[in-house]
């Protein structure tokens, strides 16, 4: 198999083994990964996250991992722009990039492009959640489809996030946000793109994730938020929304025992791990789907 220009995308749920699957890989194609996870990008909680252990960042040089203040807000916007630059510097000397993550925006923007649209003050965008939250999100959308029609099919009812989007964009800009996403297009050539999605058994998904967590308390995750917590970072950073910080910190302040953070902590990340099987479905159906077996057979052919 030629990987000569080639750029290798590896999505599948948490504790699926993708680094383990793209070290290997990396090994054999003179490759180097990209971090592809939005929780992965920030400097604290390493553990928690599990980014790449000394060992693993030894063995395959790895990009975007640990280099964000978690005090900053980064958008998939951000990751992109820094993704494209880094996937060209590799290129350029002669290695293939490797993503590595499970962070379907961030794949989607890689593979679809993100809407550009001029920045819409925040003023104006909190006037629009104000009025979503004042008037309950199923008149809100029978508003917005009154002043988008074009959104009918492109929105569900029920998606605050998006139908708050779509709202701010029309009336901000004058134009449906689906016109925005017909002008959208990926900066690379889809034939230049090997897309695998990790196909973990449900059972074996779980297990992995029961036994991870329990590692993670092992390894210092307690002591890594107890630091964490002294950084007093506000609570509407993406970092705060990581599995595990909400339930250790109930440990610290002796409101649950350590096994009923660790069983809280595996049930969360089961659920997250299910979020994104279900993401995977809708969004990657062109994704080379591939279970443990397969990514062996993948390897040996190369």
């Amino acid at each position: 198999m030629d990987f000569k220009s080639k750029i290798i995308l590896i999505f599948g749920p948490t504790a699926s083994g993708k680094s383990d699957f793209a070290i290997k890989l990396a090994k054999k194609i003179k490759g180097e990964i990209i971090n592809a996870d939005s929780m992965q990008v920030y400097k604290e909680l390493k553990i928690l996250t599990a980014r790449p252990s000394k060992n693993e960042l030894k063995k395959i040089k790895h990009h975007l991992y640990g280099f964000k203040n978690s005090k900053k807000d980064f958008s998939t916007g951000d990751w992109l722009k820094i993704v494209i630059k880094k996937i060209n510097e590799i290129q350029n000397r002669k290695k293939i990039p490797i993503l590595v993550g499970g962070t379907g925006l961030y794949f989607k923007a890689l593979t679809e492009g993100l809407v550009e649209i001029s920045s819409i003050p925040s003023k104006f965008r909190n006037k629009i959640r104000l009025l979503q939250k004042s008037i309950g999100q199923n008149k809100f959308y029978k508003k917005l489809i009154k002043l988008d029609p074009l959104i009918a099919n492109h929105i569900k009812p029920t998606d605050v996030q998006r139908s708050v989007r779509a709202y701010e964009v029309k009336l901000f800009t004058k134009e449906s946000i689906t016109e925005w996403y017909k002008r959208t297009k990926s900066k690379f050539r889809k034939k230049d793109l090997i897309k695998l999605f990790i196909d973990c058994p449900r059972s074996e998904l779980v297990e992995k994730i029961n036994i991870r967590t329990k590692q993670m308390v092992k390894m210092g995750a307690v002591l890594e938020v107890k630091k964490f917590l002294r950084l007093r970072i506000p609570k509407n950073k993406s970092i705060s929304k990581a599995i595990g910080l909400a339930e250790i910190q109930d440990f610290i302040e002796n409101k649950i025992t350590e096994d009923e953070a660790i069983e809280k902590i595996s049930i969360k990340t089961r659920q997250y791990a299910k979020r994104q099987v279900t993401w995977a479905r809708g969004h990657m159906t062109s994704w080379k789907k591939l279970n443990h077996k397969g990514l062996n057979i993948f390897l040996k052919k190369i």
